[in-house]
């Protein structure tokens, strides 16, 4: 394609609200431009690389058996209602009403769309397994729409569903669909990881994201150095033990110590001169089986995730200042297990602790040389968030490592979460009626493209995987007339010829303003044709990742690029 024929409007300065790397880069490379928070117009070399992406996923489900369909965007809320998640889901979920009055809400996901077709479509044994996905427009209402398509409120989003007879075939289907999405990134040419996650607002029991590795990711993910384990930090496990402490200080012997107004971790352990560790945090929550507390030592961070899962918890949030006011009788930051007519729930680490400081349910003091004997724990549990340096829970030598990441797809075995409560059926052989088994995996297609040039870019501009390139091409010709032009364009026929994805920048500018937007824009490859280089009948192909620059014949710089590009379709 000609430059001049495409829509690039590239910009020189980069908009101030513009904070990471792929949002500013896909504004001043022409690729998106913004119509309100968090909505964006796609431009024509986005949709080029969107479509390519949409390539890849479309040609690996295919190959794993799912099939292709597209579902409606706009769905009534009796569905939502019969799943709880109407009210649940909260104000991402943007709800409307038609001339009738009647309520409907735009899609930001199609559990109870899919379910409810599928009630209507399975009768018997024979008619599993199903597996069918599309690729839409979705819209969540997100509070803080930010990094222009790292997190919008409009996004582009493959989902798809599985529907088995068993837990054994679910399982099955999960996996078979991790492979898959493992395929699907290969071949996007991003370095990424899949690590278990917890499953929020889509429910299940069972999933894994795959997370872009990259320094600007808004998750945490841990890995183990000597095994394949890896985890979103709200899901990762600390290794199993216990050892409840032994000291010379004896039950009864704390005493109490004036802190006024201290009332973080931080602030008491400058104040005792004592290290975070010898602390424990108390924290009181309010959850629908009532109040609790947990136990965090000082230099940790409890996971509301993880205690969740393990007391099976559906509402669990920070208590109110003033709940915790009624249940401690003490200001915010004086909370301490001795003396709570509540549940107590520890983690692990505080059981090997000893001689101790702990909130003293009194305003501006806490208690130290405290030790395990002197409040009661329901149970020990492992409460806090992993961090680097933690034991691998799944190995004995490993230890885990901090990444950060962006993730760019998850999988979720469903159970029967949705099938169950839209009754969702089939009949087996002898003809007893079962609860069908779901699956549910989404790839965030527009999010991709954002996270490949968080993972690709220079101070230059974009640096586009070849797979994913609006072009594969970019043909650079230094003069726009004679024989430099005449052999850009035969270049430029001739790639086409082979099916290359090509774009020549025909436009009447310097040299210097068509190399700097090349370089902006990200295509893999650059051909530049100057008459200094025609005249020894050679011209430089240049590497776009890593500003290697290669002089061939044009005939050998065709080939380079068609070996470059068939081996990046081979994968």
């Amino acid at each position: 394609m000609h430059y001049t024929d495409l829509l690039i409007p590239t910009l020189r300065e980069t908009p101030a609200d513009a904070e990471i790397a792929s949002h500013q880069l896909m504004l001043r490379a022409g690729y998106i431009r913004k119509v309100a928070s968090g909505i964006y117009t796609y431009l024509p070399l986005c949709m080029r690389v969107i479509r390519k992406i949409e390539a890849i996923i479309r040609d690996e489900m295919t190959k794993s058996g799912a099939q292709e369909l597209l579902l409606p965007m706009v769905m009534p809320s009796e569905l939502w209602k019969e799943t709880g998640r109407w009210d649940y889901y909260g104000n991402e979920l943007l709800r409307f009403s038609d001339r009738h009055n009647r309520d409907f809400c735009l899609g930001p996901t199609h559990e109870e769309s899919i379910t409810d077709l599928f009630r209507h479509a399975i009768r018997s044994y024979r008619d599993l397994p199903k597996n069918c996905f599309q690729i839409q427009t979705k819209f969540r209402d997100e509070v803080r729409p930010r990094f222009g398509l790292m997190r919008g409120r409009e996004f582009i989003m493959k989902d798809a569903y599985s529907f088995d007879r068993s837990k054994e075939d679910a399982h099955k289907s999960y996996y078979t669909m991790f492979e898959t999405y493992k395929r699907i990134f290969t071949r996007c040419g991003v370095t990424f990881s899949p690590v278990e996650a917890v499953t929020g607002n889509i429910g299940g029991s069972l999933s894994h994201e795959f997370q872009v590795l990259a320094a600007s990711g808004e998750d945490q993910i841990l890995s183990c150095n000597a095994c394949d384990y890896a985890a979103n930090i709200e899901k990762a496990q600390i290794k199993p033990g216990l050892t409840m402490s032994s000291s010379d200080t004896e039950k009864g012997q704390y005493q109490s110590v004036n802190t006024p107004g201290f009332r973080t971790a931080k602030d008491v352990c400058d104040f005792l001169s004592i290290p975070t560790l010898q602390l424990v945090k108390t924290l009181i929550l309010t959850t629908d089986q009532g109040h609790l507390a947990v136990l965090i030592r000082g230099d940790h961070e409890a996971s509301i995730t993880k205690l969740q899962a393990e007391l099976d918890l559906s509402v669990c949030d920070l208590a109110s200042d003033q709940c915790v006011e009624q249940l401690t009788s003490a200001n915010i930051g004086f909370a301490g297990p001795i003396g709570l007519e509540i549940p107590v729930y520890a983690d692990y680490s505080v059981s090997s602790m000893s001689d101790f400081v702990i909130g003293a349910n009194q305003t501006d003091v806490h208690y130290q040389h405290v030790c395990l004997a002197d409040f009661n724990v329901t149970a020990f549990l492992d409460l806090r968030e992993a961090c680097h340096g933690d034991k691998c829970p799944h190995c004995e030598d490993g230890l885990l490592e901090s990444h950060r990441g962006i993730e760019v797809g998850q999988v979720f075995y469903l159970g029967d979460k949705y099938s169950a409560a839209m009754d969702v059926t089939y009949l087996d052989e002898k003809g007893q009626s079962h609860v069908v088994e779901m699956g549910c995996y989404g790839i965030g297609v527009s999010r991709t493209a954002a996270a490949a040039i968080e993972q690709n870019h220079d101070d230059k501009g974009i640096c586009w995987p070849l797979a994913i390139a609006p072009f594969h091409v970019e043909i650079v010709p230094l003069a726009d007339k004679g024989e430099v032009w005449d052999v850009a364009s035969k270049l430029y026929d001739d790639l086409r010829a082979h099916h290359i994805d090509v774009l020549i920048d025909n436009r009447k500018e310097r040299p210097g303003v068509k190399l700097a937007d090349a370089d902006l824009i990200g295509i893999p490859y650059r051909i530049v044709v100057g008459m200094r280089g025609i005249k020894d009948g050679v011209v430089e192909v240049c590497c776009r990742k890593n500003a290697q620059v290669m002089l061939h014949t044009p005939i050998d710089a065709i080939s380079y690029i068609c070996k470059q590009v068939q081996h990046v379709e081979e994968v």
